[in-house]
């Protein structure tokens, strides 16, 4: 029993490095002047602590759905979070009257076609993703 027991948390936390390792692009509107990113400005920008461009144009930040992985890496490599804890922030904003979540979209095709129509939208894709009509950005 003990085995097992250790087997199923090895496989668990190999499962969840795995997971994080997995890579992801961030992805603007080719009229973006930005070219680099923090992560804590990033992060900032999806929990909408960060609202404006440095041009002061508002930024439009586009999540990926819930059962993404490449949300889920976004999520602990961007935020140190998961995707639970994220929503949790999120519900407790929207109850208190503060603030809603960033838009969703389905799939890396409808993020970079968000991006492309809205020239401050700010999405992330897989890494395998075909950027072509977005601008990536550099992570710092």
């Amino acid at each position: 029993m003990k085995k097992i027991f250790i087997t199923a948390v090895l496989l668990l936390v190999f499962g969840m490095s795995e997971l994080a390792a997995q890579s992801f692009k961030v992805i603007v509107n080719e009229a973006n002047a930005t070219e680099s990113i923090s992560k804590k400005d990033l992060s900032d920008i999806f929990l909408k602590k960060k609202t404006k461009w440095n041009s002061g144009s508002d930024i439009t930040p586009v999540d990926q759905g819930i059962r993404s992985t490449t949300r889920a890496a976004f999520s602990l490599e961007v935020h140190g979070q998961s995707i639970g804890s994220i929503r949790s922030y999120w519900q407790q904003a929207a109850f208190s009257g503060a603030g809603t979540a960033p838009l969703e979209r389905s799939s890396d095709a409808d993020v970079i076609a968000f991006v492309k129509s809205y020239p401050d939208a700010v999405g992330y894709v897989s890494e395998a993703a075909d950027v072509s009509g977005v601008k990536v950005l550099t992570i710092e």
